[in-house]
């Protein structure tokens, strides 16, 4: 085996929370933010681009949060414009801290400035000098980026790239910004740089690849390979369109292919599996089944070649171990016999750690789940602690339905439903629909309760793990006001899951929109 022979660290720049977030369906609440930002601390990402502050209230808010809460153990990264306002509110929410950095982009590619900008060459030049010094005014780490930098002439590039050093920037990130670009070409897009901006030595290149042609890990790969020393990237490659760089993808090729490209990262490689199955639950992004380092086949042999070289050695079709990811699969561990203690010892063997009322909770779930199934697995567990971990004080709660459905019958369903912004009796809300399935009529019973009108945009149910009795795990997607909102739950009846799972995305959609009720 060839000795690895590490030369350099590769600073892994997370931005699930910013461009992740810009995902159709995919926007988070605060204390959703808060906890995936907890999750990439623990995980070792180095910068958290944490939002765009100048954007909205909510996303200034957030970005101050995280920064507040996190910015002594990672560096908190804003974006900004090149617009004096972007700066100074990207400013505002990270004062204060120990690690802030400002990150400011211009586009330089032919098409944007003829079409966006509307702004030549020394126009582009001026103003992006002219905020990166404003930016470096509020702190000294500055991060600039020519968006779609990929598309840019390279001439024009340098000169944008060594000014913008010239004026403070310690970083120098180099967008892929609608994935255009291929491995060749972006390697030598980075070496061009090296060989030709004088001053390039003075900071960091990084990189930040979409996956429109499915080559956003490659080409960052590749760019490592010429010399750029920071990858930024998202959790499961979440991303507007395509989608971004992977994360999970880029730490382990860089673990596993050591020997080749002789840089680490400082990610702690074992929690990788557990925050992607924490994104996946807060942003209602399921990860494919045959997802690379974290998908459910991932580490699943089941050709007979394959199985008899792995009962042999495992490293004859694996690379890396299930367990340098984190990767649990659906063992049988407990049973409704078993105790409290027990529970506890499999949870943090699992790689959770669970507060006394949060273990409880996950516990009596467990015991009410013992008695419906034959078998528990690992992944029910995971299941449970993921839908505790998503409890949140909605509005509307679901305490009864009934369904009718069959051949020959009328698809119905009678709901009840709690409004807890009510404190007496008149809090409870009965409806009964009919529609064109036990589902839909289920659906459309909790809408007329509550007074609005959503247009569903997806709907999946997948079992957690294997058996007839497995959990079912329902997630939605819904567009309301322009806008979409998801909703996850799980349970071994799937009409349930799936109201569960709608109710909690028009909790979402009502939440954001202050809507009020029909009374």
């Amino acid at each position: 085996m060839t000795e690895t022979v590490v030369t350099d660290t590769v600073t892994i720049f997370d931005t699930t929370l910013r461009d992740g977030e810009q995902s159709p369906g995919c926007s988070m609440t605060m204390p959703e933010k808060l906890k995936i930002a907890e999750a990439l601390v623990e995980l070792g990402v180095d910068v958290i681009e944490a939002g765009f502050p100048i954007a909205s209230p909510g996303d200034f808010e957030a970005v101050r949060a995280v920064a507040q809460q996190f910015g002594d153990r990672a560096t908190i990264c804003g974006l900004a414009r090149c617009r004096r306002e972007d700066i100074e509110r990207a400013a505002e929410a990270l004062k204060g801290i120990a690690k802030p950095r400002i990150h400011v982009f211009l586009a330089t590619s032919p098409i944007h400035r003829q079409f966006k900008l509307k702004m030549a060459e020394q126009e582009i030049v001026r103003a992006a000098v002219e905020h990166v010094e404003l930016a470096r005014s509020f702190c000294d780490n500055i991060e600039f980026s020519p968006e779609d930098a990929a598309r840019t002439e390279l001439p024009f590039l340098c000169e944008v790239v060594e000014k913008a050093i010239a004026a403070g920037a310690t970083t120098v990130n180099i967008p892929d910004t609608v994935g255009y670009a291929t491995p060749t070409h972006y390697f030598k897009v980075i070496s061009y740089l090296k060989q030709h901006v004088s001053n390039i030595g003075q900071a960091v290149i990084s990189t930040h690849c979409h996956n429109d042609l499915g080559l956003a890990v490659a080409n960052s790969l590749a760019a490592v390979e010429a010399g750029a020393r920071q990858v930024e990237c998202t959790i499961n490659g979440l991303g507007e369109r395509a989608g971004n760089a992977a994360l999970e993808e880029i730490v382990m090729a860089i673990k596993t292919r050591g020997d080749y490209y002789n840089v680490q990262t400082r990610i702690n490689t074992p929690k990788l599996c557990g925050i992607s199955r924490l994104v996946s639950s807060t942003t209602g992004m399921l990860v494919q089944r045959n997802k690379a380092i974290v998908g459910q086949n991932a580490f699943a042999h089941e050709a007979g070649i394959h199985q008899h070289g792995m009962l042999q050695n495992r490293s004859t079709y694996e690379i890396m171990r299930a367990e340098d990811v984190g990767f649990i699969g659906e063992n049988m561990v407990l049973g409704k016999h078993s105790g409290r203690h027990a529970f506890r010892a499999r949870v943090a063997e699992l790689g959770y750690t669970l507060d006394d009322a949060s273990l409880q909770k996950v516990f009596d779930e467990f015991i009410a789940l013992a008695d419906k199934k034959k078998n528990v697995y690992d992944a029910d567990i995971i299941a449970l602690i993921d839908k505790q971990s998503n409890v949140t004080a909605d509005r509307w709660q679901l305490i009864q339905f009934q369904v009718g459905a069959g051949t020959g019958t009328i698809p119905t369903a009678s709901i009840v439903l709690r409004d807890t912004s009510k404190s007496d009796e008149s809090n409870l809300f009965r409806e009964a629909v009919i529609g064109d399935g036990p589902i839909d009529a289920v659906f459309k019973a909790m809408e007329r309760i509550i007074g609005v009108t959503a247009e569903l945009k997806d709907y999946q149910v997948r079992a957690v793990s294997g058996g007839e009795d497995a959990q079912g795990d329902a997630s939605v997607e819904i567009e309301y006001l322009g806008r979409r909102y998801h909703g996850k739950d799980v349970s071994t009846d799937i009409i349930e899951a799936s109201a569960r799972a709608y109710l909690k995305a028009l909790n979402r959609a009502l939440s954001e929109n202050a809507a009020k009720p029909a009374t």
